[in-house]
């Protein structure tokens, strides 16, 4: 178990990289790009927003699509709330590491203990390899011409990567085609960033098969 997730967390790493490439391409500096991994710490939402600035988007628009791709890990925090009692300290360093991967591994296992073990090996071991990956591509990425070398499209790219796995349902593809249409819709029309918030409301398609399944 601990050898999964440590892999894991190796293999998120590398991907951190294209991050620190792509923010420093984006016009963040290295030391806004580092700060920018260690405080939100999640993937997705930095994907996002540095998309967004990178386009010429507001600040306002970056922030309010980076939030709303966090808000799934409210849910998660609300589900790893059982699994991980103590203090108020150590809560709130485990809110910090709740993202994607160390719900899932925690979840994966049956035992509680395993369950914690699995949450904290990955949240921890996940937040040093994304953080040493973001500055060695904030580092790289200052010293050299990101488009040169084709890493200017690392964003698109990360996006599609996570977008892949939900696309194996009918809903998924709904969802992702909807997606799509809204946002190439209003991108003649609205700022920059607006319309990848608004594609947002595609993901309602979704809340039907949540409710079936509750």
């Amino acid at each position: 178990m601990a050898a999964a997730c440590v892999t894991l967390s190796v293999a998120v790493g590398v991907f951190a990289v294209s991050f620190g490439v792509g923010s420093v391409s984006a016009g963040a500096s290295v030391t806004q790009t580092c700060a920018m991994s260690l405080l939100v710490f999640t993937g997705a939402s930095q994907f996002s927003a540095m998309s967004v600035i990178g386009s010429g988007g507001s600040v306002g628009s970056a922030l309010a699509g980076a939030l709303l791709l966090a808000a799934r890990n409210g849910v998660y925090g609300l589900s790893m709330a059982r699994v991980l009692p103590g203090s108020l300290g150590m809560r709130l360093v485990a809110a910090q590491l709740t993202i994607d991967e160390s719900t899932a591994m925690a979840a994966s296992q049956r035992d509680p203990r395993l369950q914690r073990a699995a949450f904290w090996i990955t949240g921890v071991s996940l937040y040093l390899c994304w953080n040493i990956g973001t500055l060695i591509g904030a580092l790289a990425g200052s010293a050299i011409d990101p488009r040169a070398f084709g890493l200017d499209a690392a964003f698109p790219a990360g996006f599609v990567a996570m977008l892949w796995p939900t696309v194996r349902t009918l809903r998924g593809r709904l969802a992702a085609a909807l997606g799509a249409l809204i946002c190439l819709s209003l991108i003649p029309f609205t700022p920059i960033g607006v319309p990848i918030l608004c594609a947002s409301l595609a993901m309602l398609v979704g809340l039907p098969a949540q409710r079936a399944a509750t």
